[in-house]
C-alpha cells in the first residue's frame, strides 16, 4: 500500500482484469457514490475559503486557480465559466495551468515538475489581495506549490484543494481543503474520484462566492451574459418571473436595457 493516498491500490479492484463490463461500471459507480460524502466532510474548510474569496473580491482582488494536468484543466474550466454565468470580468477568476494553453488539449506531463515555473507563472498575474487556489490531488505537484509561493510580498490568501492531508501543498496553504476520496479504481488515476471531488469543490467555491457577492437574485443568475438564443430565452423568463411582465414585455425591457437582466429589473422597479 502506497503512503500516498492517490497512489494507493483499491482492494475492490484487485480482480479488475476478470470483471465483466457491467461489473466494471458498477464498481466505478459505487466508488463515485462515495465522493459527495468526502466533500461534505470538507465543508468547514470550503466555507473558510469561500469567505476569503468573498472578502478578496469585495476589495478588488482576484481568484487564481493553479494546477497541472486534470487539476489544472478543472481550474481553467471553472474560471472560464464565471464571466458568462455571473457577469464578472474575465480576470476575476483566472485559471493557470502547467504547460500553458497547450496543456488543456494535450498531456504535458513534465510541466508540473518545476516549482520556479509555477512561481513565475503566478507571479506574472498576481496582485495584492488575490486568493491563490492550488489544486493537486496528490498535493505534491511542484508547479502548484511554487504557485502558492508567489504570494510573497502581495499579502494574498492561499487555499489548497487536495486529496492528501499529509502533503506539502496542504501544509503550505492558509486554508487546506482535504477531500479524502480513497484509492481509485485504477491506482493513481486521479482524474476519476479525485477529479470528480475537485470539480465539486470548485463548483462550491465559485458559486457560493458569487451568491454571497450579490451576483444572483435568489437562485437566478441575473448577471448572466445572454450571448445566444438559449440564454436570451432564459433572460426573458427571469425578467418575466421577477416582474410579472408578459413575455413580450419582458423581451422589450431587455432590449431597451442592452439585454442586462439586472438593468431591466432596476428599470421596472423605478417605474
Amino acid at each position: 500500500m502506497s503512503d500516498r493516498p492517490t497512489e494507493s491500490r483499491n482492494p475492490r479492484a484487485a480482480g479488475l482484469a476478470a470483471f465483466t463490463t457491467r461489473e466494471i461500471l458498477e464498481l466505478m459507480n459505487d466508488e463515485d457514490a462515495t465522493v459527495p460524502g468526502a466533500v461534505r466532510r470538507a465543508i468547514p474548510a470550503i466555507e473558510k475559503a469561500v469567505d476569503a474569496i468573498v472578502d478578496a473580491l469585495a476589495h478588488g482582488g482576484h481568484v487564481l486557480y493553479v494546477g497541472a494536468g486534470t487539476s489544472g484543466r478543472l481550474g481553467v474550466l471553472d474560471a472560464s465559466e464565471a464571466p458568462p454565468t455571473f457577469g464578472v470580468e474575465p480576470d476575476v477568476f483566472q485559471g493557470i495551468i502547467a504547460g500553458g494553453d497547450a496543456a488543456l488539449r494535450y498531456a504535458v506531463e513534465g510541466a508540473e515538475d518545476e516549482e520556479w515555473v509555477g512561481r513565475r507563472d503566478v507571479g506574472q498575474v498576481i496582485q495584492r489581495g488575490d486568493v491563490i487556489i492550488g489544486i493537486s490531488a496528490s498535493g505534491r505537484a511542484p508547479y502548484v506549490i511554487g504557485g502558492l509561493e508567489a504570494r510573497e510580498h502581495v499579502a494574498s490568501k492561499t487555499v489548497a484543494v487536495t486529496c492528501n492531508a499529509d502533503s506539502p501543498l496542504a501544509r503550505a496553504a492558509d486554508i487546506a481543503i482535504i477531500v479524502d476520496v480513497g484509492p481509485e479504481v485504477i491506482a493513481g488515476s486521479s482524474r476519476l474520484k479525485a477529479g470528480t471531488a475537485t470539480k465539486l469543490v470548485l463548483n462550491m467555491l465559485s458559486t457560493a462566492a458569487m451568491i454571497r457577492s450579490g451576483r444572483t437574485r435568489g437562485d437566478l443568475m441575473i448577471d448572466l451574459r445572454p450571448t445566444n438564443s438559449k440564454l436570451r430565452d432564459r433572460a426573458v423568463r427571469m425578467v418575466r418571473d421577477l416582474t410579472g411582465l408578459d413575455e413580450n414585455g419582458a423581451r422589450a425591457s431587455l432590449e431597451a436595457n442592452g439585454w442586462s437582466v439586472r438593468a431591466a429589473l432596476e428599470a421596472h422597479r423605478q417605474r
